[in-house]
């Protein structure tokens, strides 16, 4: 489960019945203060996922190396089971001034850009001392011109610089809506099953809210996780095997039993799908 400040007081009081639960990275790159001590305190009671959001491992103008010696350090302090960000971009460089685009921003998929995230990620990888999970982003319009498709992609990086994915099954969904397919459930499926299994070393689940205006969906951690959703997660576990599954609540949030019936009801779906596996 995603550890957001609203539930920081009945998640930390008692030790919940969750694998492990995720923060975001940034939040706690500060020396010393309220926020480490948080930290501290989950560490003693559940495994940590540290989830960055700002590295921009697909910007041209390069990772930030005071963000990446940071990293580095609270990997070192907190030892996660899992460290991840995404496969996009959010530095640029504007007149000589490094700006962040306040978005995690869909990279263009070519040769040329596969070169910049591949040194990226080895910067990264090679400071933290383990492999990095990329996660795939939701997106709101497609570019033409793109030379690779998004596994193509995926499998390239993952070949190129031992890193591995973070399957997000909600932003699966919210592009293929956003592409209009017709059929979201299969464009999902047939994206997993072109991926390496073996390089999946976690699933995301959230909800989204799906917008009127210009139909369109907003991937917005904002609502349960839907019954599509919970369908491509059964497939996904059937195809990829037993994956740590995280769920994403970050707006609108709910009280703090409400989510921990969400992860229950996980469990149960995961334990379902791993047990009609191993029958096969």
């Amino acid at each position: 489960m995603g550890l957001r400040h609203p539930h920081y007081g009945p998640a930390l009081a008692n030790a919940a019945d969750l694998d492990f639960v995720e923060v975001h990275a940034e939040n706690f790159f500060v020396d010393g203060g309220a926020n480490l001590a948080v930290l501290e305190r989950a560490r003693e009671l559940y495994d940590i996922s540290l989830h960055c959001t700002a590295l921009g491992l697909g910007s041209a103008a390069g990772v930030s190396g005071e963000a990446v010696t940071k990293l580095a350090k609270l990997v070192e302090r907190v030892d996660p089971i899992l460290v991840s960000d995404h496969l996009c971009f959010c530095w640029v460089d504007l007149n000589g001034r490094r700006r962040h685009m306040g978005d995690l921003l869909p990279v263009q998929r070519t040769r040329a850009s596969l070169a910049v995230l591949q040194a990226n990620i080895d910067r990264v990888q090679q400071a933290i001392g383990r492999p990095l999970l990329l996660e795939n982003i939701s997106t709101y319009a497609d570019d033409l011109h793109h030379e690779l498709s998004e596994t193509e992609y995926l499998c390239h990086l993952v070949q190129s610089t031992g890193c591995q994915l973070l399957v997000d099954i909600n932003n699966l969904l919210v592009n293929a809506h956003n592409k209009q397919c017709a059929h979201p459930y299969a464009d999902a499926v047939a994206w997993l099953d072109r991926i390496p299994a073996a390089a999946v070393g976690e699933i995301h689940l959230a909800g989204h809210t799906r917008v009127a205006a210009g139909n369109i969906a907003v991937d917005d951690h904002a609502a349960p996780v839907s019954g599509t959703a919970w369908q491509v997660y059964q497939y996904a576990l059937r195809h990829l095997g037993k994956v740590p599954t995280l769920i994403e609540w970050d707006t609108r949030l709910p009280a703090w039993p409400v989510l921990l019936e969400e992860a229950a009801h996980c469990r149960r779906r995961g334990n379902a799908a791993n047990a009609n596996r191993s029958k096969v």
